[in-house]
């Protein structure tokens, strides 16, 4: 896709976007993904080889592989957001090799889903594309509705199968967040020894975090600290929504931020929002990628590729987009994952 179809489907927002100067974390401050994002970032850490091999394996492969980017397929909405919502709109991925298929035919770097997909097509798709294996979820049978990650299967059995990587999540800002945070760190920390990499979806959860009518859940400031717990449990990537807005310290009125949060590291433009994200994750020695949200219909490319735009210029390592792509014809998906998968190999499309 060229450089003005990206424009095009940016459309008004198109200049505001792609012309956008940083000036609260420069580029020249951030760990920028490249082709040596593993061997410049990763090889001096703690990680064993084998855990390099597999970095190594998700960044190296796919139409985005050796770029220092991910096009990741997540499809745990079966059990997140169940199985009936998830899949009616196209009923084909009911079929977990469905699943599997789609992320091979959009060139993804790897495919995400439950212990219970990949383990039907483990034999015959482990050895095509890095699978991570999701190892925690939310369910939402019981009544009333709870919002805490239990977890369903054991990191051996993810190994087992072939996983390149394991996910998980954690609700930061729940009750249940500190119980969260040390079974995913130990969890982490057997999946390193392993020798499987690491994705962690960091995201906040507290009814408290809506105040007068705004929903600072997505938060600059809130998803900042809550990728910078992430990284501190060792997580290797980091899964984060979007930030739609700042000051979610400030309007709740809990916790510890700083004034020059607002006045000099964040702006209004979602670029520099995005960017404080970046920085929460050491200043993006472990990867952003961010997520690409609940499918809005017609306008699915377009918020995709916007995504991606703000996500590339800030200084992200990538997106990991699953509705969008799913809930429509497998022909239509693919060409949505690779609009976005075009914005991280356009040359025309740089850091902030």
């Amino acid at each position: 896709m060229s450089s003005k179809n990206i424009e095009a489907l940016l459309g008004d927002k198109a200049e505001y976007l792609l012309n956008h100067t940083s000036k609260t974390f420069t580029k020249e401050q951030i760990h920028l993904p490249g082709a040596d994002f593993v061997d410049r970032l990763f090889i001096n850490t703690n990680r064993n080889q084998k855990v390099l091999n597999n970095l190594q394996r998700l960044y190296g492969s796919g139409r985005l592989g050796n770029t220092g980017y991910l096009s990741i397929l997540p499809v745990d909405q079966g059990i997140e957001h169940a199985a009936g919502a998830s899949f009616a709109p196209n009923p084909i991925y009911f079929d977990p090799e469905n699943i599997v298929k789609l992320a091979i035919e959009s060139e993804c770097n790897a495919v995400a889903s439950t212990f219970g997909v990949l383990a039907n097509v483990s034999r015959k798709y482990a050895h095509k594309i890095p699978f991570v294996v999701k190892i925690n979820h939310n369910e939402t049978l019981s009544l009333p509705a709870q919002y805490d990650q239990t977890m369903y299967g054991s990191v051996e059995d993810a190994w087992n199968m072939g996983a390149t990587a394991v996910g998980a999540t954690i609700y930061f800002g729940a009750q249940e967040s500190r119980r969260q945070i040390i079974e995913v760190s130990e969890a982490f920390e057997r999946a390193r020894e392993l020798g499987m990499a690491t994705i962690l979806w960091c995201y906040t959860r507290n009814p408290s975090f809506k105040k007068d009518g705004v929903d600072y859940h997505t938060s600059a400031d809130l998803t900042g600290q809550a990728n910078h717990i992430g990284v501190t449990i060792q997580a290797d990537i980091i899964k984060q929504k979007l930030p739609t807005n700042n000051g979610g310290y400030t309007n709740v009125n809990f916790g510890n931020t700083n004034p020059k949060v607002y006045s000099e590291l964040t702006t209004d433009n979602p670029i520099d929002l995005c960017r404080y994200q970046v920085a929460n994750c050491y200043m993006g020695r472990q990867g952003l990628i961010n997520s690409g949200g609940a499918s809005g219909g017609d306008s699915d490319k377009s918020d995709a590729v916007k995504t991606a735009v703000i996500n590339k210029r800030a200084g992200g390592s990538g997106l990991i987009l699953g509705r969008k792509a799913f809930q429509k014809p497998m022909t239509e998906g693919v060409e949505i994952i690779n609009a976005v998968q075009d914005v991280y190999l356009s040359d025309e499309v740089t850091i902030a």
